[in-house]
């Protein structure tokens, strides 16, 4: 499952920006509104719990990925603004009911101990399965001219191929913990809450407006778009597992505050930038820092009761959903006037995440999820 969502949900966002701006004239406008109707599967997210009463967490997980399959394998047939935002909410329903799941199910089944390793590792073969698609993009489009249509075709049909693999192929795992089948919400977790609503406006101008800005001001190509993804992942495969072991030998706090300086840089590059080689490189240094994401889900699961991990999964993706319905249709309306102050926004909200990360202990527990307090009591 780690392999082939991000194999699928790649091809789909690589052609993103080239195709609606050849196919339907897209500006930033559109591409905002877009970007927000992506998100508002995840602004849901907590309706997961509810479905989880009636179908195993694993099974559900399989059945999103074959969901958004079936989005991103009909994007290329709709190259019209409401049919894109038709296919494109279809595949997000998939997409974020399966990153849901599989957060919830990973912090269950893994040791706390390995957990930020384990997470590393599996962000690698994320990795690959991105290098893969955009690899078959560049040979595929660049080479011998297969069309968009086709393309999203064949990523959406290899991925819903493998969705039926999944299904009969693999045994049902057994959950060390019976989990809550209701909406959680904790004071232990409010950190938690605030990190996760952060980072969901920081990936947003990340996902948006950086990869939207290499198209329309430098003019970058689908060839050179997914030249830039396959860097990315390239360090994400090589480094990704290390990163994991890093953040778990270093603690939360000191890996969050190394991710949160450099954004503010970043942002602040985007927003000055004039040069297509300097964006690419910034764009490159960006993407890196999400791998130190992991000691955001890591701080969660050394302060979670473990019965609350699934529901607390839910709820949070709703959470981080929250700014990214919101933001891309704000700041797409920003655009229009000032490029620079969207990213300056963004440096806005790395130094917010900044001043919060400072509030991790260094060794976090149930009894202690903030820096300055002793005991935080559990009550609902």
């Amino acid at each position: 499952m780690a392999f082939i969502l991000p194999f699928v949900f790649s091809v789909w966002a690589t052609l993103l920006n080239n195709f609606v701006i050849e196919k339907a004239a897209f500006t930033g406008a559109e591409i905002g509104q877009l970007q927000s109707i992506r998100e508002i599967p995840g602004f849901l997210a907590f309706t997961a719990i509810y479905i989880l009463a009636f179908i195993k967490e694993q099974r559900f997980a399989i059945y999103s990925i074959g969901v958004l399959s079936i989005g991103v394998a009909f994007t290329g047939y709709f190259p019209t603004e409401y049919g894109l935002y038709a296919t494109t909410f279809i595949m997000s329903v998939g997409f974020h009911y399966y990153e849901t799941t599989q957060q919830s199910l990973t912090l269950q089944w893994v040791d706390k101990k390995e957990s930020a390793h384990f997470l590393g590792k599996a962000l690698a073969m994320k990795s690959f399965a991105s290098l893969l698609a955009f690899g078959g993009i560049w040979l595929l489009m660049d080479w011998f001219d297969v069309s968009y249509k086709t393309t999203y075709l064949l990523a959406g049909g290899i991925g819903f191929l493998v969705t039926v693999l999944l299904y009969f192929g693999f045994p049902m795992y057994e959950q060390p913990h019976v989990q809550t089948k209701k909406i959680v919400l904790k004071k232990n977790y409010a950190l938690y809450y605030v990190l996760t609503f952060l980072s969901g406006a920081r990936r947003q101008i990340f996902m948006v407006f950086a990869g939207f800005m290499m198209v329309e001001k430098f003019g970058y190509s689908v060839g050179e778009i997914s030249l830039l993804f396959g860097i990315n992942y390239i360090f994400n495969l090589l480094f990704a597992s290390k990163i994991g072991q890093w953040v778990g030998k270093i603690g939360e706090r000191k890996a969050l505050t190394f991710e949160y300086v450099g954004l503010i840089f970043v942002f602040v590059g985007y927003a000055l930038v004039e040069t297509a080689e300097l964006a690419a490189a910034l764009y490159v240094i960006d993407h890196m820092f999400f791998a130190l994401a992991i000691a955001i889900k890591t701080y969660f699961q050394k302060i979670a009761d473990q019965k609350d991990i699934a529901a607390t999964a839910s709820v949070s993706f709703t959470i981080n959903h929250i700014a990214a319905v919101i933001i891309p249709v704000l700041l797409g309306m920003v655009w229009l006037y000032s490029s620079t102050l969207v990213f300056m926004i963004g440096a806005g909200f790395a130094v917010c995440s900044l001043v919060a990360s400072q509030l991790i202990p260094l060794v976090p527990t149930e009894s202690k999820p903030f820096r300055f307090s002793n005991k935080v009591h559990t009550d609902q």
